[in-house]
């Protein structure tokens, strides 16, 4: 059985406080930062000087979501900075596996997100070529959106292909993810959390980690 790990997304922190708010989620697993073009998705965000700073500030391995056009341009240079795994859209490559062999050469993990809109079948067929999938509970691209539980249907039938196939593949979730959702995620098979505003809108932020952490845990389906 796998171990719940927790991903705050910066997202929801205090961009002129960034180095505090990385300090202040110590407890977490790996801090996920999400970086949008204003193309892939109507936000824009940060881009690769900010995510250097981060990799340099923080002990926490730094899971980099590429929102972004040309992630095959792109993605290496996330993984040259310090990344520890970058995600990226199928949608927006022209060569998933390519892309995800090149960032594994380099030491870096590799995931493959999908929209809402999106089935999961599609990555079965190169599924092992991945170390991560993230299913997005939400629309990609703004924070503190509505958690969609219909999205649960995916995280199943992902874990049973990984459960059938013996894989080691992470599944993560993102999007409305608090205490009170964090065991309908795990009880549905994700073992990685990604949460925003339930983390960084708390006053107590290791209290709220550890709330995320210890509802997931208690619900995981192995």
């Amino acid at each position: 059985m796998m171990s719940i790990q927790i991903a705050p997304s910066i997202l929801s922190a205090d961009f002129c406080n960034l180095e505090r708010d990385l300090h202040a989620i110590e407890a977490a697993d790996m801090v996920h930062v999400d970086v949008m073009d204003h193309h892939f998705v109507p936000n824009l965000t940060l881009g690769e000087p900010i995510v250097k700073r981060i990799c340099e500030v923080t002990d926490l391995p730094v899971d980099v979501h590429l929102m972004i056009e040309d992630p095959d341009r792109w993605a290496p240079e996330y993984a040259r900075l310090g990344a520890a795994s970058v995600t990226f859209h199928m949608g927006a490559t022209h060569a998933p596996v390519r892309l995800a062999r090149q960032l594994r050469e380099m030491g870096c993990k590799a995931s493959f997100a999908v929209r809402p809109a999106e089935p999961v079948e599609p990555i079965f067929d190169i599924l092992e070529e991945f170390d991560m999938v993230l299913v997005m509970t939400v629309e990609p691209g703004f924070g503190g959106q509505k958690f969609l539980d219909n999205q649960m249907n995916k995280v199943r039938r992902l874990r049973d292909e990984i459960t059938r196939r013996g894989l080691y593949t992470l599944i993560q979730v993102d999007g409305g993810v608090s205490p009170s959702t964090a065991h309908i995620v795990a009880e549905a098979g994700a073992d990685v959390l990604v949460a925003g505003s339930a983390v960084y809108g708390a006053e107590d932020r290791t209290k709220a980690i550890n709330d995320i952490r210890d509802q997931a845990t208690a619900a995981f389906r192995d």
